[in-house]
């Protein structure tokens, strides 16, 4: 398979697998493609790494309600972070299905593992540090605003709960963000987050 291929197999297998959530299901997998492809454009990187982590960040996101009939779902280490279930899926995914070399799964693996800063692990390659910062994207701005609510509502936390994740997650992603095309993107959708903080 060619890399156009491999990518449309991989899509067609995450479609199955993510929820419709917009917080973290195929929603949010998407925009943050978008982003991806834009500050991919922005630096030197395989851009085949970046899109194809992507659509694979958050597979271990698991969600009630979706048929997880497939094999790679079996054993996994469920007391750990989101990305480390991720990671695992992926990798099976990727060894059974598509059959990539072993260093171009190692480069996504890690990609999917440092992208999620509660987990702790550094991103070591401009294309784990393009996911993490188009992930952290994802999460300020309108868009962010509107994933914390919903988050919020889900777990029962209300307006207080909002204002608290803002204050305490959302405000702080920027720092967190590794290149200079991430941080200008971020000055602007910081601007709304703060302007709702406000009221």
């Amino acid at each position: 398979m060619d890399q156009p291929q491999i990518f449309q197999r991989t899509l067609d297998f995450v479609k199955k697998y993510y929820s419709d959530d917009d917080t973290h299901g195929f929603p949010h997998v998407m925009r943050v493609l978008k982003i991806t492809e834009v500050l991919s454009k922005s630096e030197n990187c395989n851009s085949f790494i970046v899109k194809i982590s992507t659509l694979l960040h958050d597979i271990g996101r698991l969600s009630k309600g979706v048929n997880y009939d497939n094999n790679l779902f079996l054993n996994l280490k469920k007391d750990v972070n989101h990305a480390e279930i991720s990671a695992q899926i992926a990798e099976k995914y990727l060894r059974q299905y598509i059959n990539l070399n072993s260093l171009i799964i190692s480069r996504i693996i890690h990609c999917i593992r440092a992208h999620s800063f509660s987990n702790k692990i550094e991103p070591q390659t401009i294309e784990a540090k393009i996911l993490s910062d188009a992930d952290k994207l994802d999460a300020i701005g309108a868009i962010g605003i509107y994933r914390t609510i919903a988050y919020q509502i889900d777990h029962g936390t209300g307006v207080n709960g909002v204002l608290k994740h803002l204050q305490e997650k959302i405000l702080k992603l920027n720092e967190k963000l590794y290149l200079k095309k991430s941080k200008e993107m971020a000055l602007e959708k910081k601007k709304i987050v703060d302007l709702f903080n406000q009221n």
